[in-house]
Formats: structure tokens, sequence, C-alpha cells
């Protein structure tokens, strides 16, 4: 399926939150939908329908569908792919607007960084407040839940591009709304729990 420019820039910006999400089902998805020629992928991306890059991402996926699911492990890998989700993200960008001016490819590359940190933090926000939980089930719900938004929306815009955009949008928004929330919190339980701290010692 052939693509316009404006197309690539909306799966860009959608496989970017993705990616934030999950980037190895991410990147599967992107490489099955090109190597099957569901998805025209420009030029400059011909290298994810490489079979042996859809078999690492796959085997990586299925490691991360067990990791992302254990309770407070899954902190630590989410801390860890920080350094691979965003510039992934960021790589994917900066190759798929190879058309563009190159000021407007690390404008693309850049902001394909940004949305994947909001996305990736957002996911990790959310993390840190049902980790505590005691049962493991909320916490592979959402893992659950992510994986198949990455997946969903990654192969949703290649047929609805703009509309993919929306959400993610919305979604984004509400990432930040609730991150700021829980910071805000927080800095309530510290302050409060400093204040009972200055009070015992005044006792």
């Amino acid at each position: 399926m052939p693509i316009g420019h404006e197309e690539i820039v909306g799966i860009v910006i959608v496989a970017s939150f993705a990616a934030g999400l999950n980037v190895y089902a991410t990147v599967a998805t992107l490489g099955l939908l090109g190597h099957t020629t569901y998805l025209q992928l420009p030029p400059t991306l011909h290298g994810l329908t490489e079979w042996w890059v859809i078999g690492i991402a796959a085997v990586l996926f299925a490691v991360e569908f067990v990791a992302d699911k254990i309770p407070a492990f899954d902190m630590l890998w989410n801390a860890m792919h920080t350094f691979i989700r965003v510039p992934i993200a960021a790589f994917l960008s900066y190759r798929a607007t190879a058309h563009l001016s190159p000021t407007a490819q690390m404008i693309a590359t850049a902001a394909g960084g940004l949305i994947a940190l909001a996305s990736h933090s957002g996911k990790t926000a959310v993390r840190a407040a049902v980790t505590p939980s005691p049962e493991p089930f909320s916490n592979i719900a959402l893992s659950a839940g992510e994986d198949a938004a990455a997946i969903g929306l990654t192969w949703f815009a290649t047929k609805h591009p703009y509309v993919a955009v929306a959400i993610v949008v919305v979604a984004l928004v509400i990432m930040v709304s609730f991150i700021r929330w829980l910071v805000r919190a927080m800095k309530r339980l510290f302050r409060g729990a400093r204040q009972e701290a200055h009070a015992l010692e005044a006792g």
C-alpha cells in the first residue's frame, strides 16, 4: 500500500509513541507490514523488512513480554529501556523522513525522540503507581494492554494515520496530566513525612 509524505509523517508520530511503549513490538510490526508489502515503507526503512531484523525484534518482544509483567523487575526493565526506546524512535524518525529538508528531518527526529520519551515516561509513571499493589494481575493487565496498543496503533496508523495521530495526541495529554498529578502527590507525601519527622523531633 503506497503512502504519501503526509501519511509517512503521521505513521512516524504514531510509531514513535508505540516505540515508547514497546519498541520491539513496534519494529516487528513495521517490519512484517513492510515485508508483506501491506505497507510500502520508505526506501530508507527497507532494512526493517529483512527477516533477521524481524526475527530479532520478535525474540526481544517475547523476552519483554515476560519481563515486563514481573512486578518490581518491570521498573528496572523500563528504566534500562529509556536508553533503547527513545534513541530507536529518534533513529526511525530520522530514516523515515530522509525525503524532507535537513532542517525538517532534524525536527522530525527530535519530535520522534520526544514523543517516545513522553509515552515511555507515562508508561513508567503508571507502573510506579501500580507496582506497589500486592496482586500481580493489574501489572500484567497493564503490560498486556501496552503490548496490544503498540501493535494495534502501529497497524491502525497504516490505514487511518490521521485518526491514529489524534488518538496519540489524546493519550499524550492524558499521560502528561497523570505524570503531573503523580509528581504533586509524591511532593505532598514527602512534605507530610518531613512534617511528621520534625514533629517527632520536636516532641
